[in-house]
């Protein structure tokens, strides 16, 4: 591929890799170059499915390619921060799945590891560099809701497989790490604002991790947010933003595709906004080549990822002691 494009590595096989073939391939200034697991057999098995060029036999032997520019970091969770820091300790920018980290301190050590070898290191939160979510972000502050008093949000699915490593709390698995983060991460994005204060209340599963949470968030100006998420409810997913003049909602606000529909509703009479994008993938995979290529910040900061990450501790903490946790 030429080289003014940035070549990839997948790190890892994994399942969500396959939202990215595609983007990464239409791309005018990125392309999907290698791919590794942790057996040569299975890397060259994906390679040759999904027509890869190069297959490594270990994540090691990917970050030692010296053609690698931008590396992909699915791994389970709990793994996010040793291969990122090593990634960009190799000389590679690196797109981390969410969540970015299970601690503060990881979060630390991967912005100092970005910032002393001056590397892009983002979170994959797709949503965000959609147009769907800036136009309600827009909506929002042009104060076409009034004063914001409520955000509600919910994503829920049926986690299935008995193996998924998201059954197990030392790796990062349950409802909060995995789906939770999105609705907090939206609210905390469309309000341009932090919590103050949170309250948490889990059910845990037979493995230890929660099943199912719910969260109650207070932000500046009396603004309070509740948003639910579970791995053993079936699929339900929206976001909506209650203003003292409008409602604002968002039925597919976490994995928006080319063309999204918006609902502002006003005195019973509801407008519909039609807003047009690329597919949510291809929208985060352009904004890394923007802060790669082109130096601009990308939509996911590693402080935003911070802020993130505390929430999320805090609603855990709530959840354990039975008390409200300040931020």
């Amino acid at each position: 591929m030429p080289a003014s494009r940035l070549r990839w590595g997948l790190l890892s096989t994994a399942r969500i890799n396959k939202a990215l073939l595609d983007p990464l391939r239409t791309s005018k200034r990125n392309g999907l170059l290698a791919v590794a697991s942790r057996s040569q057999d299975k890397a060259g098995e994906y390679a040759r499915k999904n027509k890869v060029k190069r297959a490594y036999g270990s994540y090691a032997d990917l970050l030692a390619d010296p053609d690698i520019d931008v590396i992909y970091n699915p791994l389970p969770n709990h793994l996010h921060a040793e291969w990122t820091i090593k990634a960009v300790q190799a000389g590679k920018h690196v797109l981390c799945e969410k969540p970015l980290a299970l601690s503060l301190a990881d979060v630390d050590a991967m912005s100092a590891a970005a910032e002393q070898y001056g590397k892009v290191v983002a979170e994959a939160f797709m949503y965000r560099s959609h147009p769907q979510t800036l136009k309600a972000r827009e909506l929002v502050a042009s104060g076409k809701l009034g004063k914001v008093k409520l955000v509600h949000g919910s994503f829920t699915f049926l986690m299935i497989n008995p193996d998924d490593y998201r059954w197990k709390p030392e790796m990062g698995g349950g409802g909060l790490w995995d789906v939770g983060c999105y609705p907090l991460s939206y609210t905390r994005f469309v309000l341009g604002a932090e919590p103050l204060e949170v309250f948490g209340w889990q059910v845990t599963g037979p493995t230890g991790v929660d099943e199912v949470f719910a969260a109650q968030l207070h932000f500046p100006d009396d603004i309070y947010a509740q948003f639910d998420c579970s791995v053993k409810i079936p699929y339900h997913v929206f976001m909506e933003i209650v203003g003292d003049e409008a409602t604002l909602i968002i039925p597919k606000p976490f994995n928006p595709g080319v063309k999204e529909t918006l609902y502002l509703t006003r005195g019973g009479k509801v407008e519909t906004i039609a807003v047009m994008g690329k597919e949510s993938y291809s929208s985060e995979v352009e904004d890394m080549a923007d802060a790669i290529l082109l130096g601009k910040p990308p939509r996911i900061s590693l402080a935003d990822s911070r802020l993130n990450t505390a929430a999320i501790l805090a609603l855990f903490e709530s959840a354990r002691t039975g008390k409200p946790v300040r931020l």
